[in-house]
């Protein structure tokens, strides 16, 4: 994107010294620079693009080629529409002078105009502030899985205004950026599966814990799974313990994003091998007593006993 934005500027710069020179020249000569300066422009973006491709597949022959290339792609799409804006700005602005039309006007109406978004458009600034931030610490890229402003999803688009999100229904979210204080990013490096697996209270807890062993490393073993689980299961121990049962928590080191599908398939075939080995699981039980199959008593008098 910087190539993209200096060929903007290099571009803009050679229609303002055509600009310069075609004062002399007739109208023929005037329109022949602005076309001249206009197919330059479009030279110089299709040369950024030229770098922007080469840089993305430098980035994905490295070691976190996967990583660079998104943050490349993210960077590349956000500022695209800024840097068009600012070179369409200056490129009209030089083809205005090339045709006698006073520039000056307009740069004290953007300058006014300036003054009044400072005051009057604070949370659009406060957007574009922190989409610059969130940007510059790579805390958001496209393709991850984050949770911003109340809202989770995948991030489909990010720009200097907003984050685009859609969730597991399809809905869409967008969300200022000014509105972002916390960034919950699930597609670093690495995730947990973590599991919470419930049995009765009367149930002996080591052979369930030994069942849970078995069945993560039949799923480790599984050619499907193999490259996603990073590590063996790890079981924290009881995670809580009331009348209703017992509750064990254990998690599995997985790729990123993959935790939800290691995960369902654990539980799948956990509740599978529970069948197997007859484990005992907490349920709940309702007390109904018949008021009418019981013995009549004596009513108990009201007021003090006699004394």
């Amino acid at each position: 994107m910087i190539a993209r934005t200096a060929a903007g500027v290099f571009a803009a710069a050679l229609v303002a010294f055509l600009a310069h020179r075609a004062r002399s020249l007739t109208w023929s000569g005037a329109v022949a620079a602005v076309v001249i300066g206009s197919l330059a422009v479009a030279v110089s973006w299709s040369w950024g693009a030229l770098l922007i491709v080469y840089f993305v597949m430098t980035s994905a022959m490295s070691r976190v080629g996967g990583e660079a290339k998104r943050r490349a792609a993210t960077v590349s799409n956000a500022l695209r529409n800024v840097a068009t804006t600012l070179i369409a700005v200056l490129a009209v602005l030089a083809i205005f002078n090339t045709l006698g039309i006073p520039i000056m006007p307009f740069l004290a109406t953007a300058g006014v105009a300036g003054i009044a978004i400072a005051f009057g458009a604070q949370s659009l600034v406060k957007d574009f502030f922190r989409g610059f931030f969130l940007l510059a610490g790579n805390q958001i890229r496209q393709g991850d899985v984050v949770q911003v402003a109340g809202k989770s999803g995948l991030v489909e688009d990010i720009t200097l205004r907003y984050v685009q999100l859609r969730d597991y229904e399809g809905n869409v979210h967008f969300v200022p950026n000014g509105e972002i204080a916390v960034v919950t990013n699930s597609s670093r490096t690495f995730a947990y599966a973590v599991v919470d697996v419930p049995i009765a209270l009367d149930q002996p807890i080591e052979p369930v814990m030994q069942v849970m062993r078995d069945i993560a490393a039949q799923l480790r073993a599984h050619a499907a799974f193999a490259p996603k689980i990073l590590d063996d299961l790890d079981i924290a121990g009881i995670e809580s313990w009331d009348a209703g049962g017992i509750k064990l928590r254990a998690r599995m080191k997985v790729q990123a994003l993959e935790q939800a599908h290691v995960k369902r398939e654990f539980l799948l075939r956990l509740k599978q091998a529970f069948d197997h080995h007859a484990i005992q699981q907490p349920r709940n039980t309702l007390m109904v007593i018949d008021k009418a199959a019981q013995p009549d008593r004596a009513p108990v008098p009201e007021g003090p006993p006699p004394g």
